[in-house]
């Protein structure tokens, strides 16, 4: 389960029936973690400053009641990741290839949901390992097969489950070999980069857009044989929302291709870590970025 949905909590029929839609506006939404809040706002913000009118539906909660939100015609865009789609939606098998990933999402969503999706960011909320500079520095580590190299004298912090997925230290072991660390410990998702500030790891596994590597000046390992799959970030739109309003699809167009892990990252960073509100953190970087 990835960290995104790991938040989710149910519970957004209750907020979609207290809505008064407004059949004029854009009903833009987002699931329940920071990373949802903040692109949701960034393209809400983005349309209204388009002249668009814009009702924002945040906090549903899962991929599946975003989803039966968007086929009810409750919502009418919202970001999702490719991944997500792939897996938890299409269930289909992964795709490390993004564009790949989103040629299949794209196409299936249009046939089965009537969904379109629009111009992906380069932004990659996938699975990563994550060190320090120091550590990097003296044990040579710049890709994850140095890792699996190196595994028999590092420490990896992790949550449990990394220890049993398929996509997790049994797949990595697969697909790279090696990997068997000189030891393994699992902690809370908080206290992952935790351990390995204090020095009681050398390798912990991440989220590549997590806050914390913008704020610790952490580095993520590159997955040089493209193991993981592809989580890159779109806006996903109804198709009926696209020919009510034209200007939709340039508006977002335009924005999602500066959304990088980099700027993901410190959106993140400050919401989580330097407590300021989603909308502010994204009306600072469409400033910045027009």
């Amino acid at each position: 389960m990835k960290r995104r949905e790991a938040l989710a909590r149910l519970g957004a029929a209750p907020l979609l029936a207290r809505c008064a839609f407004d059949p004029s506006a854009i009903r833009v939404a987002s699931k329940n973690f920071t990373e949802s809040f903040v692109i949701a706002e960034v393209y809400a913000q983005a349309l209204e400053r388009a002249g668009l009118r814009v009702q924002r539906l945040f906090n549903l909660g899962s991929t599946q009641i975003a989803i039966a939100a968007m086929q009810r015609g409750n919502v009418d865009c919202y970001p999702e990741y490719t991944g997500t789609a792939l897996i938890d939606v299409l269930h289909l098998p992964p795709q490390s290839n993004p564009r790949a990933a989103f040629a299949t999402v794209a196409r299936e969503f249009r046939g089965r949901y009537g969904i379109v999706w629009l111009a992906p960011s380069p932004m990659n909320d996938s699975q990563g390992l994550a060190t320090t500079r120091e550590v990097a520095a003296r044990e040579h580590l710049a890709t994850l097969s140095d890792v699996a190299r190196a595994a028999p004298r590092l420490r990896l912090a992790t949550i449990q489950e990394f220890l049993a997925r398929p996509d997790g230290l049994p797949g990595l072991q697969r697909f790279y070999g090696g990997f068997n660390f000189r030891d393994v410990r699992t902690y809370d998702i908080a206290l992952k980069y935790r351990a390995l500030l204090d020095g009681k790891a050398d390798v912990a596994t991440a989220f590549t857009t997590d806050g914390a590597i913008a704020t610790q000046s952490l580095i993520v390992l590159r997955d040089d044989r493209h193991f993981w799959p592809a989580y890159n970030i779109a806006p996903v739109v109804r198709a009926a929302a696209l020919r009510a309003h034209p200007a939709l699809r340039e508006t977002l167009d335009a924005v999602s291709p500066r959304i990088t892990d980099g700027v993901a990252r410190a959106m993140n960073d400050a919401v989580e870590n330097k407590q300021q509100d989603p909308a502010d953190v994204a009306a600072e970087f469409l400033r910045a970025e027009t």
